[in-house]
This record gives C-alpha cells, sequence and structure tokens, in this order.
C-alpha cells in the first residue's frame, strides 16, 4: 500500500473541523504571547468521566512543539459559515502569522487564554494529560475544563475527500 492509497482510504471519512489554539509563554514587553492556531480534522471526544478529548498533531509542527511546553490550549468547533477560518489556518507555514487572527472575532478564554472563536458551535479548554508519539504524529489527549455553547445555531463544517462541505 502506497501513502497516496491510504490517504485516499481515509479521505473517505468525514469528519468535523476544529480549530486548535494556544498561547505561547510571553515573549514581549506586555506579558501576552504569540497566538497560535491550527485547523484539525483529527480530533476526537476520548472519555466522558473524566471529559477528555484528543487532537493529532504532525510531529514537529509548531502547534506540535507548543503543547510540548504549553499544557493549556483550546478548541473551537467550527461552523459551515467558518470555511474561510478553517482555510486560513490550514496553510502551511503560516501559522505564526498574527495577522491570521486580525479580522476573526474571538474572545480570549479565561483558563487558557487561547482565542476561541465567536460564532463557533462549541468551545472547549483544555489541559494536556498525556502525549502519545503514534508514527509521524503525535496524539495529545487534553482534560475538559470548560464547554461552552456560543453559538446554538449554524450547521457543522465536515471536511470529506480533501474539501470542506456541508450536511445536507
Amino acid at each position: 500500500m502506497t501513502n497516496d492509497e491510504f490517504r485516499a482510504a481515509l479521505s473517505r471519512l468525514a469528519a468535523g473541523v476544529v480549530l486548535i489554539t494556544a498561547q505561547e509563554p510571553p515573549l514581549d514587553a506586555h506579558g501576552r504571547g504569540e497566538d497560535v492556531g491550527m485547523t484539525a480534522t483529527a480530533f476526537m471526544s476520548v472519555s466522558l468521566d473524566p471529559p477528555l478529548v484528543m487532537v493529532s498533531l504532525r510531529n514537529d509542527s509548531r502547534m506540535d512543539d507548543l503543547l510540548a511546553e504549553q499544557p493549556l490550549w483550546a478548541v473551537s468547533v467550527l461552523a459551515e459559515s467558518q470555511r474561510h477560518i478553517a482555510g486560513r489556518f490550514a496553510m502551511k507555514g503560516r501559522i505564526s502569522d498574527r495577522l491570521l487572527f486580525e479580522d476573526i472575532p474571538y474572545i480570549r478564554g479565561e483558563i487558557a487564554g487561547a482565542p476561541l472563536v465567536g460564532g463557533a458551535l462549541a468551545t472547549l479548554e483544555c489541559r494536556t494529560e498525556q502525549r502519545v508519539l503514534a508514527g509521524d504524529h503525535t496524539l495529545v489527549i487534553g482534560r475538559v475544563l470548560t464547554a461552552s455553547l456560543p453559538s446554538a445555531d449554524g450547521e457543522p463544517l465536515a471536511y470529506f475527500k480533501g474539501r470542506y462541505r456541508q450536511l445536507g
């Protein structure tokens, strides 16, 4: 089996789309680190008691490196109307650009301090419980510290066969 065959087979599994965010440790005189964001489709619920979720991060990616040091991070479950946000944060090599957050409405999480996207279907704040090396990715398991439903309206953004989709 080739990598392309494997990728094509798994592209037939529809997935929800989330934005994972975290804040780097303070680097500037104002005591604020840079906000970092990454679109993810390899995200799932792991446990109800305790409340755990998991995200898969490419090894040595900016987010993987950050979450190896920063235990607090956030998740915004994106609505179908937010596909532009998913596309923006999926662009390789640009996740460190401060301008990525510039025109996106968000609030800061009370615990993680990471951006929580306005209009998301749900938001979570998490603390890393475990990191598991799995091939060329790291599985980051996080305990959910807060969960909210800022937008009860809207349909979920889905990813299927290499493209963002909507239900229906």
